[in-house]
């Protein structure tokens, strides 16, 4: 495994290097991000459609991205590369797991996962329940990430919009998923995918129905 992972960060460096690809040459951190978020999506994809081949596939195009993220940091004066990301990540996952590393009492997961946000609080220098939630994800997932905030720290908001529209409506059902322990994007895509299905269905009775 080693000896593949670091032949993957040579033939990155290699691609980026004098010499080597003229357009990975030219890319940037914000030139790639589309790629980054679309990368996430194929194997998310690959997770629901339950298609082992094809997860492998797309885990590898994802880290493609983090190795190319991390050749460009590697550029800067002061920038970092593929092992500062590891082994800041390998510190962090021991450091919020003391249970496992440090001898502490192991609880229940739904411990453990408090003690995790407690941590990322406490380092981080976070003023609110919200900080460290991304708003640029998809509206579903971020109202589900601030409801499920919310009710861990018990706070009660009002949402600023009139009870009757559709975004106000739409959020109540996110409150509702949230409280019965339902992820609503993983249940919307669901439900999506099935919607998607039915059509292509409806199309080939009605091509069948016409010929």
């Amino acid at each position: 495994m080693t000896t593949s992972l670091q032949r993957a960060v040579e033939v990155m460096d290699r691609l980026r290097s004098p010499g080597g690809c003229p357009w990975d040459a030219e890319q940037t951190h914000a030139s790639l991000a589309r790629y980054l978020v679309e990368e996430c999506y194929e194997v998310l994809e690959a997770i629901e459609t339950d298609d082992p081949a094809l997860l492998r596939e797309e885990l590898g195009d994802l880290l493609l991205q983090v190795l190319f993220h991390a050749r460009i940091a590697s550029e800067a004066p002061d920038g970092f590369g593929i092992d500062e990301v590891a082994g800041d990540l390998a510190d962090k996952l021991v450091r919020r797991h003391p249970h496992v590393f440090a001898g502490a009492t192991t609880g229940s997961a739904a411990e453990l996962d408090e003690t995790w946000e407690r941590q990322k609080v406490a380092e981080k220098g976070r003023t609110s329940s919200v900080d460290g939630v991304p708003v640029a994800q998809p509206a579903l997932a971020l109202a589900a990430k601030l409801v499920s905030r919310a009710r861990r720290h018990d706070i009660a908001a009002a949402v600023a919009a009139p009870a009757d529209s559709i975004g106000a409506r739409l959020f109540a059902l996110v409150q509702e998923a949230v409280a019965d322990g339902l992820d609503p994007e993983t249940e919307l895509r669901q439900v999506t995918r099935d919607y998607r299905r039915a059509i292509v269905a409806a199309e080939r009775a009605a091509g069948s129905a016409g010929g």
